[in-house]
């Protein structure tokens, strides 16, 4: 099963419609925090964990990992909050592999502008955040190398998909891939 979060079930794509919203200037970081720990928790009862349960693998864009980024180092949040509300959220459930596409912020920007988007929320929250964001992404893959890896992401979209399913196929050799 494919699936992203925020969004992937009706809440999470409310959701992720509200936080995503570039109109919707004053939402305080906190609540931020905790609209994506609402969308995760939705996110693993209705879809992750009965999947698993049934034997389905999950690929899903974007897991915890991502409020440790964009909220504890990008909005300043810290580490200990984020940890502490998605433990309520996951109940401790972790990914068995966490993939960080690692790309220049020129770069996403201009894959952004060739598909004629303008950036949402996040996106335009300012390069400062962007930076401290893409950190802590490289910073959480060092940190657990046995789960974690960082991949190439300027390349085009057939070179970065190789990467990964190279990447996953030495790490679960028995995965059915495509």
């Amino acid at each position: 099963m494919q699936t992203r979060e925020p969004g992937g079930t009706e809440a999470g794509e409310r959701i992720r419609s509200l936080v995503l919203d570039r109109d919707l200037k004053a939402l305080d970081d906190v609540a931020e925090l905790l609209l994506y720990a609402a969308s995760r928790r939705q996110h693993l009862q209705e879809l992750i964990e009965p999947a698993l349960a049934s034997g389905k693998p999950v690929i899903s864009d974007r897991y915890a990992p991502s409020s440790f980024a964009y909220q504890g180092a990008g909005r300043g949040l810290g580490p200990e909050l984020v940890s502490a509300v998605n433990e309520v959220a996951t109940r401790g459930r972790e990914s068995d592999a966490t993939i960080f596409l690692d790309i220049s912020l020129e770069r996403a920007r201009r894959r952004r502008g060739d598909r004629g988007e303008d950036g949402d929320r996040i996106e335009v929250a300012g390069e400062a955040l962007q930076e401290r964001v893409s950190l802590a992404y490289r910073q959480l893959a060092r940190k657990d190398p046995d789960r974690c890896f960082l991949l190439d992401a300027s390349p085009g979209v057939q070179e970065v998909a190789a990467s990964i399913e190279s990447g996953l196929r030495c790490r679960f050799p028995n995965f059915p891939y495509r």
